[in-house]
């Protein structure tokens, strides 16, 4: 099994309740550090203009690229459900450590707290709310209803199996769990 996120571009208008609710759940303070991400895209001159939101969790690729990279072996995807998850106390530190990590996932999901000695952490899927029965706290949050998670199977079935959307580039390297219905510029 392998869990993923769906992700509907033409329902996001930025707002960042999901970002907002995912520091709020997890307590991570206020600052750079976030779980979940939203990307801004402006294409156009008036009157044609495009915007476009693309949420950046981490996506819990099928092939983690960050897993081999982090030379103390705290990242790690789990055989259960395939989600990619972090042993901070194994973390090395971002001063002790090349970040190799960071610089190996295409989709900048491990993340350092700016603090001397601060380790790594990432987007878990709530693994605990999930544990419950519950969706992730992003995924609750999103008023729009943008954002949807379950096994990746069942988003395929669901919503198609789209890999694409404005501002993503899907990487077959690490061949993350996500589906998209993607926004496209209107033609006049």
């Amino acid at each position: 099994m392998q869990l993923g996120f769906y992700f509907d571009q033409t329902r996001c208008t930025g707002c960042g309740a999901c970002r907002v609710a995912c520091k709020d759940w997890h307590d991570l303070p206020a600052g750079p550090r976030n779980w979940m991400r939203i990307l801004y895209s402006e294409k156009g001159k008036f009157p044609d203009v495009f915007v476009s939101y693309l949420v950046a969790p981490c996506y819990h690729c099928l092939e983690p690229v960050c897993v081999p990279a982090c030379p103390a072996g705290a990242i790690s995807k789990r055989a259960e459900d395939g989600t990619v998850v972090v042993d901070s106390e194994a973390c090395l530190g971002n001063e002790d450590c090349d970040v190799e990590c960071l610089r190996a996932c295409p989709y900048d999901a491990p993340q350092f707290g700016p603090e001397p000695g601060a380790r790594m952490s990432k987007c878990d899927f709530c693994l605990e709310r999930w544990s419950e029965g519950k969706l992730p706290v992003c995924v609750e949050a999103c008023p729009t209803r943008a954002l949807d998670a379950g096994t990746l199977e069942e988003m395929k079935a669901r919503y198609g199996d789209v890999q694409e959307a404005d501002g993503f580039a899907y990487s077959e390297g690490a061949r993350p769990a996500v589906v998209f219905k993607p926004k496209r510029p209107s033609s006049r």
